[in-house]
């Protein structure tokens, strides 16, 4: 069973030309239920499946299972999602031992960019790059199951 340990950004600076590699993301969910998410996800030309149970307290640990999917069946898996979809460009940045994923959304979450950092523990320490701005590790908000429901465009 893995556990998924990361802390989220807002994006505030430049991070496109840090990045090493880019991939178009587009994700649906087959149940999107509080504590125990089902979603689809095509990354380019492979598909994924995973399930993620509920964080902790502070909102940057909890279980996450992940099988990659032929792509055809990825595809008909989305035709079973709710209504709504995520889609984004996820740039890659490596800074300081560790990888940070700057997600660019689209669509209904237009103007949204967060940044994810993946960590060992839950007291790891990292150095930030400058684009990094506020933390909203653990709001609800930023997750992506909740941007499928409530888009970033209805908050004003």
């Amino acid at each position: 069973m893995g556990q998924e340990i990361e802390r989220k950004f807002l994006v505030k600076g430049e991070y496109k030309s840090l990045a090493y590699s880019q991939s178009h993301i587009i994700q649906g969910y087959i149940s999107s239920a509080r504590g125990r998410t089902v979603r689809v996800r095509i990354r380019d030309e492979k598909g994924y499946l995973t399930i993620k149970g509920a964080s902790n307290e502070s909102g940057t640990s909890r279980y996450e299972w992940e099988k990659e999917l032929p792509l055809e069946e990825a595809k008909e898996l989305m035709k079973l999602c709710e209504p709504g979809m995520i889609d984004k460009t996820r740039y890659l940045v490596s800074f300081a031992r560790h990888i940070f994923e700057v997600d660019e959304f689209y669509g209904e979450n237009e103007g949204l960019v967060v940044a994810e950092v993946e960590l060992r523990g839950e007291d790891e320490e990292f150095e930030k790059p400058s684009f990094l701005g506020q933390e909203v590790t653990g709001d609800v908000r930023y997750y992506n199951s909740q941007l499928m429901q409530h888009p970033f465009n209805s908050w004003k």
